[in-house]
């Protein structure tokens, strides 16, 4: 057994907890069952919500057992904590599609073959279903006191509030408190943990569990994944940030974790990483001594790529970010690695024909992929030594592309100035 506080304080990642003196010991006494569970909100999980499926997995790693619960229940309703208003429902349909996204995930981050602690994926609504809306209130609600929920942040903050809390939002609590009632009965979960903003939650059930059953079980929250002026890690211009590679694309996850404030680095690391002590505060020291190279965020962008998208991933956004930033002439890569900066490099295509025969001249390409707004442009652009051909400046006004000009197997890449990029595609 691994001192699981010990590393998870270090990192800052207690929160809170229930029994904050002797929850440590407890959990050295013997392998222990933990669980967290994750509302299929969308088809994919998001940078959010690796806090508390990291949570799962360093408790695994500790020699715990993990259970991850896909609320196939609770995301019918929807979790009021920390919102201002109520989510729009989601059809059956919609709720099955995201819990199928949201499970392939969740597999992939947990070991559900490792014995003792091999980890549990279970779907709330399995046990939630079997219920009549008479029978739950008999058998579950009679143990929880409205004054008691009435006390709790998350509904306090919504009735204070313009929007309210309908009655749907605020059984949600009670949905949930009963999942850890149920897991303790089935399963021997002792420990559930998640963000700060479900300590609410977690704490009505290790209520609800104790007047039940008599059973004593434990809380522990994390701090959510913000950033130092509060706003929430994840959250671009262009929206979310999804461990789906089809929503976020490997190349585009990896430039937001390179492009991480000095300020927020630190934590993420801590957060977000398996890195240990020691290599986490050499990097906090590179820092201070030579920020200019950024060390931890690139050390940073490349453990997390690696982790969710995996080390073929990993080495090919590696590639084409040495392609797009590095300046080195493009030669002999692959269509795979260019395909990474499709989404933030304009892409164009051209019949195959074209350059197999009179080829296409560089004036017109530079036009055709909107690099320049006229030929007149694209000639002095060229004349000048602004445009390039795979980052080899092209010396010629009259030069005409051929499919010898191919970086990869149907991708010429074509560039004006420092940093204005296209793809040319053939097909």
């Amino acid at each position: 057994m691994q001192d699981i506080i010990s590393e998870l304080t270090w990192r800052g990642l207690v929160y809170q907890s229930t029994d904050e003196e002797n929850l440590g010991g407890w959990l050295l006494e013997k392998p222990r069952t933990v669980y967290a569970g994750f509302d299929p909100t969308a088809d994919s999980l998001h940078v959010g919500s690796l806090m508390p499926l990291l949570m799962l997995r360093r408790f695994q790693i500790a020699g715990h057992r993990p259970i991850a619960v896909a609320g196939g229940a609770t995301g019918m309703i929807g979790d009021p904590s920390g919102k201002s208003a109520e989510r729009n429902l989601q059809t059956k349909e919609m709720l099955e599609a995201n819990l199928a996204g949201i499970e392939k995930q969740m597999r992939y981050f947990l070991d559900f073959d490792c014995g003792q602690s091999s980890a549990l994926l279970v779907n709330n609504l399995d046990w939630v279903g079997t219920f009549s809306y008479t029978d739950f209130l008999r058998d579950v609600g009679k143990h929880f006191p409205v004054n008691v929920m009435m006390t709790k942040e998350s509904v306090k903050n919504r009735l204070e509030g313009e929007a309210g809390l309908s009655y749907t939002e605020f059984s949600y609590m009670l949905l949930q408190a009963y999942d850890f009632v149920y897991l303790n009965q089935h399963h021997q979960c002792e420990l559930q943990v998640g963000g700060s903003d479900q300590w609410g939650n977690i704490t009505a059930g290790v209520d609800l569990a104790r007047r039940m059953h008599q059973a004593k079980v434990y809380g522990l929250t994390c701090p959510l994944l913000t950033k130092a002026d509060g706003g929430k890690m994840g959250k671009t211009e262009t929206g979310t940030i999804w461990l789906d590679a089809d929503k976020t694309s490997p190349y585009k996850f990896y430039q937001y974790w390179l492009n991480i404030a000095d300020e927020d680095v630190g934590k993420c690391l801590r957060f977000l990483t398996e890195l240990d002590r020691e290599e986490i505060e050499a990097l906090d020291q590179s820092r201070q001594s030579n920020p200019g190279q950024r060390e931890s965020q690139k050390r940073l962008a490349e453990s997390m790529t690696e982790m969710v998208h995996g080390p073929d991933q990993r080495q090919r956004v590696i590639k084409a970010t040495s392609i797009f930033f590095g300046g080195g002439e493009i030669d002999s890569v692959t269509d795979a690695v260019l395909d990474q900066v499709s989404d933030d490099v304009p892409s164009f295509q051209i019949a195959r024909d074209v350059l197999e025969n009179d080829g296409l001249g560089i004036v017109d390409a530079l036009v055709m992929c909107e690099l320049c707004d006229s030929k007149g442009k694209a000639r002095r652009a060229v004349q000048e030594g602004g445009a390039y051909i795979n980052n080899r400046r092209c010396e010629s006004v009259d030069y005409r592309l051929t499919l010898a000009d191919l970086a990869s197997e149907t991708i010429i890449v074509l560039r004006r100035g420092k940093k204005n990029y296209a793809l040319l595609k053939i097909v």
